[in-house]
């Protein structure tokens, strides 16, 4: 049964104030991955992150009687997510060493953007609307301007840290355009599916740490740990086992519609808790952004066959 079929046409209250929630605790996480940074080499923080939600999420498939690993058929594919979901994590942990959580949070939520790009080439019931154009360009121009905002506490090398951000987006965004094109109609759940990402990425973000960051040590803290248990207890498994709960009961176009609360949380929390300087450019950018991300990710009914470009 689809189960968008038999959702409401509106979402409730309850659904809305977890959506909430959610982006909240999103917004979050690139701060505390920030503070983590400060006393775990950033690509091992994210090995060490796949590797301890994935001990919990096998837990709880035991407690629950669910299944953990793919069926063998599947496991090509759980190596394909794994890897871009791996390589979207390795970008965004090293990104954070070199520029602020209050820019990185603007280019990480591109990514439903270069979604809707890919989408309209590789899935045939996802083409590209108006609305969805415009808010590319609108999202096109929060990039420009988020780009060129500056304050002093960035470092010379802020520019890449933001370019590493970007590229974590967009494996971000082909994790999620080969989801929908390769595992959606098959029998895989979606705990199976944050299983496998979880799981296969791991020996991706390892060999990163290997090849990158052999030459660094730990330096724990009580915040550094309180920073990385946040990433894994509340975000890997918690925030995203509640957001396939949502998924699972809502349609998934009208809950994506809310997702642009998230970078508003991430810009106002590195403000707030890591005393973050942000330009009014870097506000411009994420006004633009956010806007450019509800458009894409609004629902639209469907009205004419020629509502889609490139529909025949």
């Amino acid at each position: 049964m689809n189960l968008n079929d038999r959702s409401p046409e509106h979402l409730p209250p309850t659904a809305i104030s977890l959506m909430a929630l959610l982006c909240l605790l999103w917004g979050g996480n690139l701060v505390s991955i920030k503070v983590s940074n400060q006393g775990i080499p950033p690509i091992l923080g994210a090995a060490m992150r796949s590797v301890l939600a994935s001990g919990l999420l096998w837990i709880y498939a035991r407690l629950s009687g669910g299944r953990f690993l793919l069926k063998r058929e599947y496991l090509a594919h759980g190596a394909a997510i794994g890897f871009l979901f791996g390589m979207s994590f390795l970008f965004l942990y090293w990104g954070l060493v070199f520029t602020d959580v209050a820019r990185s949070v603007i280019f990480i939520y591109t990514h439903p953007f270069w979604v809707a790009l890919a989408a309209h080439f590789v899935l045939p019931n996802e083409r590209l609307t108006w609305a969805k154009i415009a808010g590319l360009f609108v999202a096109f121009a929060g990039l420009i301007s988020a780009f060129g905002a500056k304050s002093s506490t960035l470092g010379p090398l802020y520019w890449l840290g933001d370019l590493m951000t970007l590229v974590s987006a967009m494996f971000w965004a082909a994790n999620m355009v080969y989801l929908k094109r390769f595992i959606w109609n098959r029998p895989i759940t979606h705990f199976e599916t944050l299983s496998a990402q979880l799981f296969f990425s791991i020996p991706v973000l390892a060999v990163g740490a290997l090849l990158l960051e052999s030459d660094k040590s730990l330096n724990l803290g009580v915040l550094v740990v309180s920073a990385f248990a946040y990433q894994v207890v509340v975000v890997a498994v918690l925030s995203y086992l509640l957001w396939f709960w949502l998924i699972h009961h809502f349609p998934v176009t009208k809950l994506a519609a809310f997702t642009f609360m998230a970078p508003l949380f991430g810009v106002a929390l590195s403000g707030l808790l890591l005393r973050e300087a942000i330009p009014l450019r870097l506000y411009l950018g994420l006004i633009l952004v956010a806007s450019g991300l509800y458009l894409v990710n609004r629902p639209t009914p469907v009205r004419s066959k020629d509502n889609a470009l490139g529909s025949t």
